[in-house]
């Protein structure tokens, strides 16, 4: 579901008419985080497109390329859940859909039975090997109107805004919602 549930953004002069009629509203920022917001759609939109050629959601694809990270080397599931931010019933279903896929294999520990290990299947890391290159090639297109000064200008203004947020809203944020549509 879009954040931005608007198909044309209001010209700046309506925000600005809207401040006539209430001063709290501050043009220049409602237009700032419209923008932002829209932005934020066709970029998702973007990575839902080219991963969706893989059968892939989000939170599949960051499931394949955290293992795939060091494939030698299992993890276990509640590692995943903490590295993904998101509860362990979230990433049992996408394991489980991952695992149905042949993308990935499961292993009870040998010293504690508890624990489960995951680890990429040589199918999963043929997917993988070819999901990089076309994941990054999204992410290249997506980014390739802006050079590398304005990127890195973009990157300081959008953790600036980040921090803001973390400080006013602690814990808003739910990964969940958008992890869990496989």
């Amino acid at each position: 579901m879009p954040l931005l549930m608007l198909r044309k953004l209001p010209r700046y002069e309506c925000l600005r008419e809207a401040a006539e009629r209430n001063p709290v509203v501050d043009p220049s920022a409602c237009e700032a985080f419209l923008n932002l917001l829209r932005t934020s759609d066709l970029a998702a939109a973007a990575e839902k497109r080219a991963l969706a050629e893989f059968g892939l959601g989000q939170g599949r694809y960051l499931i394949l390329m955290i293992l795939g990270h060091d494939p030698a080397t299992p993890m276990k599931s509640s590692e995943l859940a903490d590295e993904l931010g998101v509860s362990r019933a979230t990433t049992t279903g996408l394991l489980d859909s991952l695992e149905r896929d042949a993308w990935i294999r499961r292993e009870h520990d040998v010293e504690d039975r508890r624990v489960t290990r995951i680890w990429l299947t040589d199918s999963g890391k043929e997917v993988t090997d070819r999901l990089v290159p076309a994941y990054f090639s999204c992410v290249a297109r997506v980014m390739n109107p802006l050079d590398a000064k304005e990127r890195s200008q973009l990157v300081g203004l959008l953790q600036k805004l980040q921090s803001a947020l973390s400080d006013d809203f602690p814990n808003e944020s739910d990964p969940e919602e958008e992890l869990s549509n496989h």
